[in-house]
């Protein structure tokens, strides 16, 4: 006979979801009992192998995004780039050098502080900047990079974070093909996380055609070479190699969390196991 098929609540699956990564979604059951008893079984298995590895994280200090950030600044560090810390408010002009005004589709997700300033949705305004002023210092490539937070509003979803860790290197006239540095020093970076990934090309709001990284689907990451049309705006005339990566999403990839909110900046999660 036909009967009523009984799945978890949304608030159980959500519950589920807090302390462990497995889809819930189409588990079934014969009855509203059933259920209720195993969502109690899993819900308690969830959370004492959570409290497990918050005692193995108080027994053995370490922080995964800490210690991907220093991996990717030896891969850098290793191919003679320089580490820049800049500012997290930008202006209202350097969003609009990087064609960032009201018709675009970053412009609303912008966090304004006032009419002039707002937080950085991305590193590359400022890392044009550096790059411009450092070319006049060396005859070679400069090669910089940033690992530091970017803002953007952004709709519920388990891979964005509105705060998020993005790191952004550009090596400004390379010695030979820009675009297969720029696929040497993806390689860099996926070597440091430690998982398999695939590259495409995609056309782009901002940089007409990007090489996009990739992990099981999931874009983590967007490259560019120039020259390009937004360079004389920023008085740059070499050719160049840049990619941003996002870190939260790359730990949650790596580490197979169902949420990059467990990977970010958080007063919730300590490592990506819940504190509370």
């Amino acid at each position: 006979g036909s009967h009523m098929v009984v799945k978890f609540t949304d608030s159980q699956i959500q519950h589920l979801m807090e302390y462990g990564d497995n889809d819930w979604s189409e588990a079934e059951f014969e009855d509203a009992a059933a259920r209720d008893k195993e969502f109690s079984s899993q819900f308690s298995k969830l959370k004492s192998a959570n409290d497990k590895g918050l005692k193995d994280v108080i027994a053995n200090p370490r922080n995964d995004l800490t210690d991907l950030e220093n991996k990717i600044r030896e891969k850098l560090a290793a191919r003679g780039f320089i580490e820049v810390h800049t500012p997290i408010f930008v202006s209202k002009s350097a969003l609009a050098k990087m064609t960032i005004t009201e018709d675009h589709p970053l412009f609303k997700q912008v966090f304004w502080i006032d009419d002039k300033r707002a937080l950085r949705p991305m590193h590359a305004m400022n890392l044009y900047k550096v790059m411009r002023e450092l070319r006049d210092h060396t005859k070679g490539p400069v090669k910089i990079f940033e690992i530091g937070s970017c803002f953007r509003k952004e709709s519920k979803s388990s891979t964005h974070l509105e705060e998020f860790t993005m790191l952004n290197l550009v090596e400004m006239g390379p010695d030979g093909d820009p675009m297969e540095h720029l696929k040497m020093y993806i390689g860099d970076i996926m070597d440091a996380v430690g998982v398999e990934y695939t590259t495409s090309r995609e056309e782009s709001d901002v940089y007409v055609e990007t090489l996009d990284v990739e992990i099981n689907g999931t874009e983590v990451a967007s490259g560019a070479v120039g020259p390009h049309k937004l360079d004389p705006a920023h008085d740059v005339h070499e050719p160049w190699a840049g990619i941003g990566f996002g870190l939260e999403r790359l730990l949650m990839l790596k580490n197979g969390k169902s949420n990059a909110r467990k990977t970010g900046k958080s007063i919730t999660y300590l490592n990506g196991y819940k504190l509370d």
